[in-house]
């Protein structure tokens, strides 16, 4: 029923998904009333595509770049000389953790002195993998639970490298870039959603998805390499800057103006001059 315009914003991405195909008749009449599409990542885009049909704009996500590049200190607990490894995200099994403990197994074969940090909530598959760790004989393997948003950036200050193995269904890579604003390197699977955020030997390294033993290497990779780390989260950082939620928010600020003024719809007028109002 409503009269305003109307902006559909899409982050899904499953590679392909029955209840869309299912859906899809009975959704393509509100679909076609869109009079504006946003697509969060170019994966998210051509995967809605698919199955609603349209011009997507693509605006990504935003992070608080201040906040997670904020000088905090790291978390005391872990200031004992160990190289460390951090992994941020829900316990589920497309996020990949399974495999990045398989990898730090490898990883603790080579370099005793490293510790890998999980931060994030979950219930259900933690008995997996404390059974997993106990058959893989793992030390210095630290389960935080849920961290406040307010804490987040203690422990990415904590990392020596940012580790993301998801194995699929990422439209986009939030965490990896909340790693970059700290100024980590990125080690993560060569997904779409993550490929999109992170160039290969540039702010990090990619890896085959669900490859434990490409993942142990390429952490091995920069273990061993203190300098390129250093690199690889400056350049990170430096690329983070472009998606602070003031440039987002502009930018779809901007679209909705646009898609306003083409459709004849809303007062223009009025919301331009909040714009103007509001600086550059």
């Amino acid at each position: 029923y409503s009269r305003a315009v109307n902006i559909g914003t899409f982050h899904a991405y499953h590679g392909s998904d029955r209840r869309y195909l299912f859906f899809r008749r009975l959704l393509m009449y509100w679909s076609n009333r869109l009079d504006g599409r946003i697509a969060v990542s170019k994966p998210a885009q051509d995967f809605i595509r698919r199955y609603f049909p349209g011009e997507y704009s693509i605006i990504p996500n935003g992070i608080d770049v201040e906040h997670f590049g904020a000088d905090v200190p790291p978390v005391d607990a872990f200031k004992d000389g160990k190289l460390n490894i951090l992994f941020v995200g829900r316990l589920e099994q497309r996020k990949g953790l399974g495999y990045l403990l398989q990898a730090f197994s490898q990883v603790k074969k080579e370099r005793p002195d490293t510790r890998l940090i999980v931060v994030g909530p979950g219930v259900r598959l933690r008995r997996k993998y404390d059974r997993l760790i106990d058959k893989l004989g793992l030390e210095d393997v630290v389960f935080t639970g849920y961290v406040p948003y307010s804490d987040l950036p203690m422990y990415y200050r904590t990392a020596d490298i940012f580790c993301a193995p998801a194995t699929g269904k990422e439209s986009f890579g939030i965490v990896l870039l909340e790693g970059m604003a700290a100024g980590k390197p990125i080690v993560a699977s060569n997904i779409e959603g993550y490929s999109s955020v992170v160039d290969n030997g540039e702010q990090g390294l990619l890896v085959p998805p669900k490859d434990d033993t490409g993942l142990a290497r390429a952490l091995l990779e920069l273990l061993g390499d203190a300098s390129r780390r250093e690199e690889m989260g400056a350049k990170g950082r430096a690329k983070a800057q472009g998606y602070g939620w003031g440039r987002v928010a502009r930018m779809v600020q901007s679209y909705y103006l646009e898609v306003m003024a083409s459709s004849g719809k809303g007062n223009v007028t009025e919301l331009a001059e909040v714009r103007a109002a509001d600086g550059p």
